[in-house]
């Protein structure tokens, strides 16, 4: 997958539930819209790119919304 075309459109959510007044709800609501709609090897895609330090050009609440939900995005432990 291409990392860069994951990094855009995980930052594109993110702007989408950057309008929420609440970070909690906001991260919930990136983690739950990746959940819904990403395959999961692009998810997994997106988290190798992050733990390589290549997703570095993602949003800072996109990146909290990973760190804090990656169990449940990756489908197991991490």
């Amino acid at each position: 997958m291409n990392i860069e075309h994951l990094i855009h459109m995980a930052n594109q959510i993110g702007s989408y539930f950057a309008a929420e007044p609440d970070p909690a709800d906001a991260r919930a609501g990136i983690a739950d819209h990746i959940a819904r709609f990403w395959e999961k090897r692009m998810r997994q895609s997106l988290y190798a790119g992050l733990d390589s330090g290549e997703a570095s050009a993602l949003a800072p609440l996109v990146s909290e919304a990973l760190a804090e939900h990656r169990e449940r995005l990756l489908g197991r432990a991490a």
